[in-house]
Protein backbone atom coordinates (compact mmCIF):
# COMPACT_ATOMS: atom_id res chain seq x y z
CA UNK A 1 0.00 0.00 0.00
CA UNK A 2 1.34 3.24 -1.19
CA UNK A 3 2.01 6.31 1.24
CA UNK A 4 -0.39 7.99 0.17
CA UNK A 5 -2.74 5.98 -0.19
CA UNK A 6 -1.93 5.43 3.75
CA UNK A 7 -2.70 9.31 4.42
CA UNK A 8 -5.95 9.03 2.48
CA UNK A 9 -7.12 6.41 4.91
CA UNK A 10 -5.91 8.10 8.06
CA UNK A 11 -8.01 11.01 7.25
CA UNK A 12 -11.21 9.65 5.78
CA UNK A 13 -10.86 7.76 9.42
CA UNK A 14 -10.65 11.22 10.87
CA UNK A 15 -13.59 12.42 9.15
CA UNK A 16 -15.34 9.49 10.06
CA UNK A 17 -14.97 9.41 13.47
CA UNK A 18 -16.23 12.86 13.77
CA UNK A 19 -19.24 11.63 12.50
CA UNK A 20 -19.63 8.46 14.47
CA UNK A 21 -21.39 9.65 17.47
CA UNK A 22 -24.08 10.80 14.97
CA UNK A 23 -27.50 8.62 15.45
CA UNK A 24 -28.13 9.19 11.53
CA UNK A 25 -28.84 6.04 9.33
CA UNK A 26 -27.88 8.81 6.53
CA UNK A 27 -25.08 9.05 3.78
CA UNK A 28 -22.09 11.44 4.45
CA UNK A 29 -19.99 12.93 1.83
CA UNK A 30 -16.70 14.50 2.24
CA UNK A 31 -15.93 16.04 -1.49
CA UNK A 32 -12.09 17.11 -2.28
CA UNK A 33 -11.37 19.84 -4.76
CA UNK A 34 -9.16 16.93 -6.67
CA UNK A 35 -11.88 14.98 -8.29
CA UNK A 36 -12.27 12.20 -5.41
CA UNK A 37 -15.15 12.13 -2.36
CA UNK A 38 -15.16 9.99 0.67
CA UNK A 39 -18.10 8.45 1.43
CA UNK A 40 -19.84 7.26 4.77
CA UNK A 41 -22.92 5.44 5.19
CA UNK A 42 -24.88 3.36 7.37
CA UNK A 43 -25.74 -0.57 6.65
CA UNK A 44 -27.83 -3.11 8.51
CA UNK A 45 -25.91 -6.42 9.19
CA UNK A 46 -27.70 -9.64 10.84
CA UNK A 47 -24.68 -12.07 11.77
CA UNK A 48 -24.02 -15.06 12.78
CA UNK A 49 -21.06 -15.66 14.80
CA UNK A 50 -17.87 -16.80 12.90
CA UNK A 51 -18.14 -16.75 9.13
CA UNK A 52 -21.17 -14.87 7.18
CA UNK A 53 -21.24 -13.84 3.94
CA UNK A 54 -22.69 -10.27 2.65
CA UNK A 55 -23.49 -8.30 -0.64
CA UNK A 56 -23.62 -4.67 -0.70
CA UNK A 57 -25.16 -3.16 -4.08
CA UNK A 58 -25.56 0.60 -2.91
CA UNK A 59 -22.18 1.56 -4.01
CA UNK A 60 -20.74 4.19 -6.69
CA UNK A 61 -19.11 2.90 -10.18
CA UNK A 62 -15.62 4.44 -9.14
CA UNK A 63 -15.25 3.19 -5.81
CA UNK A 64 -11.52 2.35 -4.84
CA UNK A 65 -12.03 -1.24 -3.91
CA UNK A 66 -8.79 -1.30 -1.52
CA UNK A 67 -10.35 1.87 0.57
CA UNK A 68 -13.10 0.14 2.44
CA UNK A 69 -13.54 0.57 5.88
CA UNK A 70 -16.09 -1.62 7.75
CA UNK A 71 -16.77 -1.15 11.52
CA UNK A 72 -19.40 -1.21 14.35
CA UNK A 73 -19.30 2.16 15.75
CA UNK A 74 -20.90 1.17 18.76
CA UNK A 75 -17.72 -1.07 19.49
CA UNK A 76 -19.82 -4.10 20.44
CA UNK A 77 -19.27 -6.34 17.53
CA UNK A 78 -15.38 -7.24 16.38
CA UNK A 79 -15.73 -7.38 12.16
CA UNK A 80 -13.18 -8.72 10.20
CA UNK A 81 -13.42 -8.62 6.11
CA UNK A 82 -12.33 -12.09 5.45
CA UNK A 83 -12.31 -11.62 1.78
CA UNK A 84 -13.77 -9.23 -0.52
CA UNK A 85 -14.65 -9.55 -4.47
CA UNK A 86 -15.36 -6.39 -5.65
CA UNK A 87 -17.99 -6.74 -9.28
CA UNK A 88 -17.76 -3.19 -10.86
CA UNK A 89 -18.91 -4.96 -14.29
CA UNK A 90 -22.71 -4.18 -14.93
CA UNK A 91 -23.91 -5.53 -17.38
CA UNK A 92 -24.14 -4.05 -20.88
CA UNK A 93 -24.63 -5.47 -24.33
CA UNK A 94 -21.36 -5.72 -24.69
CA UNK A 95 -20.70 -7.54 -21.88
CA UNK A 96 -23.92 -9.73 -22.26
CA UNK A 97 -22.23 -10.94 -25.50
CA UNK A 98 -19.46 -11.98 -24.07
CA UNK A 99 -21.24 -14.36 -21.87
CA UNK A 100 -23.27 -15.42 -25.15
CA UNK A 101 -19.80 -16.61 -27.29
CA UNK A 102 -19.92 -19.88 -28.99
CA UNK A 103 -24.05 -19.39 -28.49
CA UNK A 104 -26.78 -18.59 -31.39
CA UNK A 105 -28.75 -15.71 -30.86
CA UNK A 106 -31.61 -13.91 -32.53
CA UNK A 107 -30.44 -10.25 -33.39
CA UNK A 108 -33.73 -8.05 -34.85
CA UNK A 109 -32.48 -6.16 -38.32
CA UNK A 110 -33.92 -3.16 -39.58
CA UNK A 111 -37.48 -4.52 -40.78
CA UNK A 112 -38.20 -5.57 -37.09
CA UNK A 113 -37.37 -9.41 -38.67
CA UNK A 114 -34.76 -11.39 -36.74
CA UNK A 115 -31.74 -13.38 -37.89
CA UNK A 116 -30.03 -15.90 -36.02
CA UNK A 117 -25.98 -15.45 -35.47
CA UNK A 118 -23.48 -17.03 -33.45
CA UNK A 119 -21.59 -15.13 -31.57
CA UNK A 120 -18.08 -16.42 -32.56
CA UNK A 121 -16.09 -13.48 -30.48
CA UNK A 122 -17.92 -10.72 -28.66
CA UNK A 123 -14.70 -7.64 -29.28
CA UNK A 124 -15.27 -7.22 -25.21
CA UNK A 125 -13.11 -7.78 -23.17
CA UNK A 126 -13.51 -7.32 -19.29
CA UNK A 127 -12.25 -4.48 -16.99
CA UNK A 128 -9.61 -5.57 -15.15
CA UNK A 129 -7.67 -2.19 -14.22
CA UNK A 130 -7.86 1.73 -13.17
CA UNK A 131 -7.03 5.06 -15.00
CA UNK A 132 -5.14 7.63 -12.90
CA UNK A 133 -8.71 8.99 -11.25
CA UNK A 134 -9.66 5.23 -10.45
CA UNK A 135 -11.93 5.05 -13.12
CA UNK A 136 -12.45 1.69 -15.17
CA UNK A 137 -10.65 0.76 -18.47
CA UNK A 138 -12.97 -0.88 -20.96
CA UNK A 139 -11.26 -2.73 -24.15
CA UNK A 140 -13.22 -3.71 -26.87
CA UNK A 141 -12.59 -5.12 -30.05
CA UNK A 142 -14.64 -5.53 -33.25
CA UNK A 143 -17.42 -8.70 -32.80
CA UNK A 144 -17.01 -11.50 -34.78
CA UNK A 145 -20.83 -13.13 -35.67
CA UNK A 146 -21.39 -16.06 -37.63
CA UNK A 147 -24.75 -15.76 -40.07
CA UNK A 148 -26.07 -18.69 -42.24
CA UNK A 149 -22.24 -20.07 -42.20
CA UNK A 150 -20.88 -17.59 -43.12
CA UNK A 151 -18.34 -14.96 -40.53
CA UNK A 152 -18.58 -11.45 -40.45
CA UNK A 153 -17.17 -8.10 -38.37
CA UNK A 154 -19.69 -6.19 -36.88
CA UNK A 155 -23.54 -7.06 -35.56
CA UNK A 156 -25.91 -8.07 -37.96
CA UNK A 157 -28.42 -6.39 -35.71
CA UNK A 158 -29.75 -5.53 -31.87
CA UNK A 159 -28.87 -8.70 -29.82
CA UNK A 160 -32.09 -9.90 -28.55
CA UNK A 161 -30.57 -12.40 -25.59
CA UNK A 162 -33.13 -15.16 -23.86
CA UNK A 163 -32.25 -14.57 -20.72
CA UNK A 164 -29.63 -13.02 -17.73
CA UNK A 165 -26.81 -15.53 -16.96
CA UNK A 166 -25.88 -16.32 -13.45
CA UNK A 167 -22.71 -14.44 -14.08
CA UNK A 168 -24.19 -11.30 -14.71
CA UNK A 169 -25.23 -8.09 -12.21
CA UNK A 170 -27.03 -5.54 -13.14
CA UNK A 171 -24.81 -2.55 -10.56
CA UNK A 172 -21.84 -2.68 -9.09
CA UNK A 173 -21.21 -4.66 -6.28
CA UNK A 174 -19.03 -6.15 -3.44
CA UNK A 175 -18.87 -9.29 -1.73
CA UNK A 176 -17.98 -9.92 1.65
CA UNK A 177 -17.09 -13.01 3.44
CA UNK A 178 -16.84 -11.51 6.73
CA UNK A 179 -16.39 -13.01 10.44
CA UNK A 180 -17.74 -11.31 13.71
CA UNK A 181 -17.17 -12.58 17.32
CA UNK A 182 -20.81 -12.47 18.76
CA UNK A 183 -24.25 -12.92 16.93
CA UNK A 184 -26.75 -9.88 16.47
CA UNK A 185 -28.31 -7.19 14.04
CA UNK A 186 -26.63 -4.03 14.22
CA UNK A 187 -25.52 -1.01 11.67
CA UNK A 188 -22.34 -1.36 10.61
CA UNK A 189 -20.43 2.05 9.29
CA UNK A 190 -19.17 1.79 5.75
CA UNK A 191 -16.73 3.80 4.28
CA UNK A 192 -14.21 4.46 1.05
CA UNK A 193 -12.94 6.56 -1.00
CA UNK A 194 -14.67 7.45 -4.67
CA UNK A 195 -13.91 9.11 -7.75
CA UNK A 196 -16.71 10.75 -9.57
CA UNK A 197 -16.84 14.14 -7.41
CA UNK A 198 -15.97 17.48 -8.18
CA UNK A 199 -16.65 21.17 -6.42
CA UNK A 200 -15.17 24.14 -6.94
CA UNK A 201 -15.72 27.68 -5.53
CA UNK A 202 -17.12 30.71 -7.65
CA UNK A 203 -17.14 34.78 -5.76
CA UNK A 204 -18.67 37.40 -7.81
CA UNK A 205 -17.51 40.85 -7.07
CA UNK A 206 -20.04 43.69 -7.46
CA UNK A 207 -18.43 47.42 -7.22
CA UNK A 208 -20.68 50.10 -7.24
CA UNK A 209 -20.98 52.69 -10.03
CA UNK A 210 -17.83 54.47 -8.29
CA UNK A 211 -15.72 53.66 -5.87
CA UNK A 212 -13.98 50.46 -4.66
CA UNK A 213 -16.06 49.16 -1.28
CA UNK A 214 -17.29 46.33 -3.14
CA UNK A 215 -20.31 43.27 -2.40
CA UNK A 216 -19.24 39.84 -2.76
CA UNK A 217 -21.17 36.54 -3.01
CA UNK A 218 -19.14 32.82 -2.90
CA UNK A 219 -20.59 29.55 -4.43
CA UNK A 220 -19.48 26.14 -3.99
CA UNK A 221 -20.34 24.02 -6.88
CA UNK A 222 -20.66 20.13 -6.35
CA UNK A 223 -20.59 17.82 -9.61
CA UNK A 224 -21.86 14.43 -9.01
CA UNK A 225 -20.43 11.53 -11.51
CA UNK A 226 -20.38 8.76 -9.67
CA UNK A 227 -23.06 6.83 -10.53
CA UNK A 228 -25.07 7.04 -7.59
CA UNK A 229 -27.33 8.92 -5.69
CA UNK A 230 -27.22 10.71 -1.87
CA UNK A 231 -29.90 11.20 -0.45
CA UNK A 232 -30.91 13.36 2.26
CA UNK A 233 -27.05 13.83 2.80
CA UNK A 234 -24.52 15.71 4.98
CA UNK A 235 -21.90 16.95 2.65
CA UNK A 236 -18.42 18.11 3.61
CA UNK A 237 -16.04 20.06 1.57
CA UNK A 238 -12.71 19.55 1.85
CA UNK A 239 -10.19 22.50 0.79
CA UNK A 240 -6.55 22.02 0.73
CA UNK A 241 -3.18 20.40 -1.48
CA UNK A 242 -4.09 16.90 -0.36
CA UNK A 243 -1.72 14.43 -1.91
CA UNK A 244 -3.38 12.34 -4.07
CA UNK A 245 -14.04 27.48 -15.79
CA UNK A 246 -20.74 30.41 -19.29
CA UNK A 247 -23.84 30.22 -17.37
CA UNK A 248 -25.17 32.90 -19.10
CA UNK A 249 -28.41 34.99 -17.54
CA UNK A 250 -28.66 32.90 -14.93
CA UNK A 251 -25.47 34.39 -13.16
CA UNK A 252 -26.73 37.69 -13.46
CA UNK A 253 -29.95 36.97 -11.81
CA UNK A 254 -27.80 35.84 -9.01
CA UNK A 255 -25.95 39.47 -8.62
CA UNK A 256 -29.66 41.12 -9.02
CA UNK A 257 -31.04 38.46 -5.94
CA UNK A 258 -28.06 39.13 -4.47
CA UNK A 259 -28.39 43.49 -4.34
CA UNK A 260 -32.16 42.94 -3.48
CA UNK A 261 -31.34 40.74 -0.41
CA UNK A 262 -29.05 43.44 1.10
CA UNK A 263 -31.91 45.27 2.89
CA UNK A 264 -33.46 41.88 4.66
CA UNK A 265 -32.07 40.52 7.86
CA UNK A 266 -29.50 37.80 7.92
CA UNK A 267 -30.08 34.21 8.64
CA UNK A 268 -27.67 31.47 9.91
CA UNK A 269 -24.94 30.87 7.32
CA UNK A 270 -25.42 27.78 5.17
CA UNK A 271 -21.98 26.43 4.91
CA UNK A 272 -19.79 26.49 8.25
CA UNK A 273 -15.90 26.46 8.22
CA UNK A 274 -13.33 24.71 10.25
CA UNK A 275 -9.63 24.18 10.09
CA UNK A 276 -9.10 20.32 9.61
CA UNK A 277 -5.45 19.09 10.06
CA UNK A 278 -3.50 20.88 7.46
CA UNK A 279 -6.59 22.30 5.22
CA UNK A 280 -9.92 23.77 5.73
CA UNK A 281 -13.61 21.51 6.14
CA UNK A 282 -16.55 23.36 4.95
CA UNK A 283 -19.70 21.62 6.52
CA UNK A 284 -23.46 22.19 4.59
CA UNK A 285 -25.25 23.09 7.38
CA UNK A 286 -28.49 21.51 5.76
CA UNK A 287 -28.65 18.08 4.27
CA UNK A 288 -29.48 18.07 0.63
CA UNK A 289 -29.93 15.37 -1.70
CA UNK A 290 -27.04 14.92 -4.62
CA UNK A 291 -28.62 13.15 -7.43
CA UNK A 292 -26.28 11.42 -10.24
CA UNK A 293 -25.47 13.58 -12.70
CA UNK A 294 -26.71 16.19 -11.20
CA UNK A 295 -24.92 19.87 -10.59
CA UNK A 296 -25.83 21.99 -7.15
CA UNK A 297 -24.66 24.96 -5.97
CA UNK A 298 -24.52 26.48 -2.42
CA UNK A 299 -24.01 29.95 -1.40
CA UNK A 300 -21.19 29.76 1.42
CA UNK A 301 -19.87 33.57 1.20
CA UNK A 302 -22.22 36.77 1.39
CA UNK A 303 -20.33 40.50 2.83
CA UNK A 304 -21.32 43.29 1.98
CA UNK A 305 -19.05 46.82 2.48
CA UNK A 306 -15.43 44.80 1.71
CA UNK A 307 -12.77 47.30 0.83
CA UNK A 308 -11.00 46.55 -2.37
CA UNK A 309 -8.10 48.47 -4.13
CA UNK A 310 -7.94 48.67 -7.53
CA UNK A 311 -4.00 49.07 -9.30
CA UNK A 312 -2.37 49.48 -11.97
CA UNK A 313 0.98 47.35 -12.56
CA UNK A 314 3.47 48.27 -15.86
CA UNK A 315 5.98 45.02 -16.11
CA UNK A 316 7.63 46.69 -19.32
CA UNK A 317 10.25 44.02 -19.64
CA UNK A 318 7.83 41.05 -20.91
CA UNK A 319 9.97 38.55 -19.73
CA UNK A 320 9.31 34.94 -20.45
CA UNK A 321 12.01 33.82 -17.72
CA UNK A 322 11.25 29.83 -18.95
CA UNK A 323 13.28 30.47 -21.86
CA UNK A 324 16.66 31.42 -20.11
CA UNK A 325 16.27 27.69 -18.03
CA UNK A 326 20.06 26.62 -16.83
CA UNK A 327 21.15 29.82 -17.46
CA UNK A 328 24.20 31.18 -15.13
CA UNK A 329 24.67 34.93 -14.79
CA UNK A 330 27.34 35.01 -17.39
CA UNK A 331 24.84 34.27 -19.85
CA UNK A 332 22.56 36.48 -19.00
CA UNK A 333 25.45 39.44 -19.22
CA UNK A 334 26.50 38.22 -22.68
CA UNK A 335 23.18 38.30 -23.96
CA UNK A 336 23.05 42.17 -25.00
CA UNK A 337 19.22 41.61 -26.17
CA UNK A 338 18.19 40.33 -22.87
CA UNK A 339 15.50 42.60 -21.07
CA UNK A 340 15.23 44.74 -23.90
CA UNK A 341 11.31 43.72 -25.04
CA UNK A 342 9.01 46.54 -24.55
CA UNK A 343 5.42 45.67 -23.18
CA UNK A 344 3.04 48.40 -24.09
CA UNK A 345 0.05 47.03 -21.67
CA UNK A 346 -0.22 47.86 -18.03
CA UNK A 347 -2.39 45.70 -16.21
CA UNK A 348 -5.02 46.43 -13.63
CA UNK A 349 -5.57 44.26 -10.26
CA UNK A 350 -7.81 43.89 -7.18
CA UNK A 351 -6.07 43.84 -4.15
CA UNK A 352 -8.71 42.55 -1.16
CA UNK A 353 -7.63 42.15 2.13
CA UNK A 354 -9.65 38.68 3.61
CA UNK A 355 -9.34 39.86 6.82
CA UNK A 356 -12.46 40.34 9.83
CA UNK A 357 -12.41 44.12 9.89
CA UNK A 358 -12.73 43.92 5.84
CA UNK A 359 -16.13 41.88 6.53
CA UNK A 360 -14.66 38.72 5.33
CA UNK A 361 -12.22 36.80 7.33
CA UNK A 362 -12.65 32.86 6.44
CA UNK A 363 -10.00 30.88 4.54
CA UNK A 364 -10.83 31.21 1.12
CA UNK A 365 -10.55 27.87 -1.00
CA UNK A 366 -9.43 28.42 -4.66
CA UNK A 367 -11.64 29.19 -7.00
CA UNK A 368 -12.74 31.48 -10.15
CA UNK A 369 -13.48 35.43 -9.48
CA UNK A 370 -15.50 37.59 -11.46
CA UNK A 371 -15.85 40.93 -11.46
CA UNK A 372 -18.45 43.14 -12.48
CA UNK A 373 -19.25 46.99 -12.20
CA UNK A 374 -22.30 48.68 -11.80
CA UNK A 375 -23.30 51.71 -14.65
CA UNK A 376 -25.14 54.52 -14.07
CA UNK A 377 -27.71 52.91 -15.66
CA UNK A 378 -28.18 50.13 -13.04
CA UNK A 379 -27.11 47.68 -15.00
CA UNK A 380 -24.54 45.50 -13.72
CA UNK A 381 -21.28 44.79 -16.31
CA UNK A 382 -18.67 42.42 -16.63
CA UNK A 383 -14.76 43.86 -16.15
CA UNK A 384 -12.87 40.25 -15.91
CA UNK A 385 -12.18 37.65 -13.97
CA UNK A 386 -9.18 35.57 -12.59
CA UNK A 387 -8.59 32.44 -10.29
CA UNK A 388 -6.95 32.56 -6.68
CA UNK A 389 -5.57 29.52 -4.48
CA UNK A 390 -6.13 29.03 -1.11
CA UNK A 391 -6.10 31.51 0.87
CA UNK A 392 -5.62 31.93 4.69
CA UNK A 393 -7.06 34.39 6.73
CA UNK A 394 -5.98 37.99 6.86
CA UNK A 395 -3.74 37.70 4.04
CA UNK A 396 -4.53 39.90 1.04
CA UNK A 397 -5.20 38.49 -2.32
CA UNK A 398 -4.06 40.06 -5.36
CA UNK A 399 -6.27 39.16 -8.82
CA UNK A 400 -5.19 40.37 -12.24
CA UNK A 401 -8.23 41.64 -14.35
CA UNK A 402 -7.23 42.72 -17.42
CA UNK A 403 -5.34 45.37 -19.06
CA UNK A 404 -5.92 49.45 -19.23
CA UNK A 405 -7.72 50.64 -21.83
CA UNK A 406 -6.37 54.20 -21.16
CA UNK A 407 -3.06 53.48 -19.80
CA UNK A 408 -0.09 52.41 -21.74
CA UNK A 409 3.56 52.23 -21.43
CA UNK A 410 7.06 52.51 -23.10
CA UNK A 411 10.40 50.67 -22.29
CA UNK A 412 13.32 51.03 -23.94
CA UNK A 413 17.43 50.43 -22.86
CA UNK A 414 19.35 53.74 -23.60
CA UNK A 415 23.17 52.11 -22.42
CA UNK A 416 24.74 48.77 -21.81
CA UNK A 417 28.18 48.56 -21.47
CA UNK A 418 30.46 45.86 -19.58
CA UNK A 419 34.04 46.10 -17.89
CA UNK A 420 35.30 42.52 -17.74
CA UNK A 421 38.69 43.87 -16.35
CA UNK A 422 37.06 45.26 -12.91
CA UNK A 423 34.30 42.45 -13.40
CA UNK A 424 31.29 44.84 -14.26
CA UNK A 425 28.02 46.09 -15.96
CA UNK A 426 26.39 49.07 -16.06
CA UNK A 427 23.02 49.28 -17.88
CA UNK A 428 20.37 51.83 -18.37
CA UNK A 429 16.73 52.24 -19.28
CA UNK A 430 14.21 54.77 -20.01
CA UNK A 431 10.40 53.63 -18.87
CA UNK A 432 7.67 55.75 -20.32
CA UNK A 433 4.00 55.82 -18.60
CA UNK A 434 0.97 57.27 -20.52
CA UNK A 435 -2.37 58.26 -18.54
CA UNK A 436 -5.24 59.35 -21.11
CA UNK A 437 -7.50 59.53 -18.29
CA UNK A 438 -9.29 62.10 -16.84
CA UNK A 439 -8.17 61.66 -13.76
CA UNK A 440 -4.72 60.91 -12.03
CA UNK A 441 -3.26 57.51 -11.23
CA UNK A 442 -0.79 55.86 -9.67
CA UNK A 443 1.37 52.91 -11.73
CA UNK A 444 3.76 51.15 -10.20
CA UNK A 445 6.49 50.04 -12.34
CA UNK A 446 8.26 46.78 -11.69
CA UNK A 447 11.95 46.53 -12.91
CA UNK A 448 13.68 42.50 -12.90
CA UNK A 449 17.50 42.72 -12.00
CA UNK A 450 18.67 39.91 -13.37
CA UNK A 451 22.47 41.16 -15.34
CA UNK A 452 24.48 39.54 -12.02
CA UNK A 453 23.91 38.54 -8.49
CA UNK A 454 25.11 41.60 -6.75
CA UNK A 455 23.47 45.20 -7.77
CA UNK A 456 23.31 48.89 -6.80
CA UNK A 457 20.78 51.65 -8.66
CA UNK A 458 23.23 54.27 -9.17
CA UNK A 459 21.48 57.16 -10.21
CA UNK A 460 17.51 57.31 -10.58
CA UNK A 461 14.27 59.88 -11.21
CA UNK A 462 12.08 58.23 -8.75
CA UNK A 463 12.51 56.87 -5.55
CA UNK A 464 11.84 52.72 -5.81
CA UNK A 465 11.20 49.61 -3.06
CA UNK A 466 12.74 46.42 -3.12
CA UNK A 467 10.42 43.81 -3.53
CA UNK A 468 12.66 41.03 -3.21
CA UNK A 469 16.61 40.34 -4.40
CA UNK A 470 16.00 41.05 -8.19
CA UNK A 471 12.95 43.27 -8.31
CA UNK A 472 12.60 46.68 -7.99
CA UNK A 473 9.31 49.17 -8.35
CA UNK A 474 8.81 52.91 -8.51
CA UNK A 475 4.99 53.50 -7.33
CA UNK A 476 4.33 56.71 -9.62
CA UNK A 477 1.57 59.34 -10.23
CA UNK A 478 0.82 60.30 -13.56
CA UNK A 479 -1.15 63.23 -14.28
CA UNK A 480 -4.29 63.60 -16.24
CA UNK A 481 -3.66 63.34 -20.11
CA UNK A 482 0.00 63.27 -18.81
CA UNK A 483 3.46 61.10 -19.16
CA UNK A 484 5.17 60.32 -16.74
CA UNK A 485 8.99 59.45 -17.29
CA UNK A 486 10.92 57.11 -15.02
CA UNK A 487 15.18 56.26 -15.54
CA UNK A 488 17.84 54.65 -13.68
CA UNK A 489 20.94 53.11 -14.24
CA UNK A 490 22.09 49.29 -12.50
CA UNK A 491 25.74 48.29 -11.88
CA UNK A 492 26.37 44.81 -11.60
CA UNK A 493 29.51 43.53 -9.94
CA UNK A 494 30.61 39.85 -9.68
Amino acid sequence: MSARFVCFVLLASSVFAQESNRSSGQPSLTIYNQEFAVVRQEIPLDLKAGENQAIVNDITLHLEPDSVVLRDPSGRHLLQVLEQNYRADPVSQQSLLSLYEGRTIDFEIGDHSTVKGKVVRSGFVRPDYFNMNGYQQYAQGEPIIEVGGQLRFGLPGTPIFPDLTAETILKPRLEWLLSTDKPGAFPAEFSYVTGGFTWQADYNIVAPVKGDVCDIVGWVTMDNRSGKTFENARIKLMAGDVNKIQRGRREFDRLEQFTALQSRAMVAPPVTEKAFDEYHLYTLERRTTLRDSDTKQVEFVRAAGVATKQIYIYDGAKIDLGRYNGWNWDNFRNDHSYGTESNPKIWTMREIRNAEANHLGMPLPKGRVRFYRRNDDGQIEFTGENTIDHTPRDETIRIYTGNAFDLAGERRRVDYSIDEGRRSATESFEIKVRNHKKEPVEVRVVERLYRGENWEIVSKSDEFKKNDSHTIEFPVMVAADQEKVVTYTAHYTW
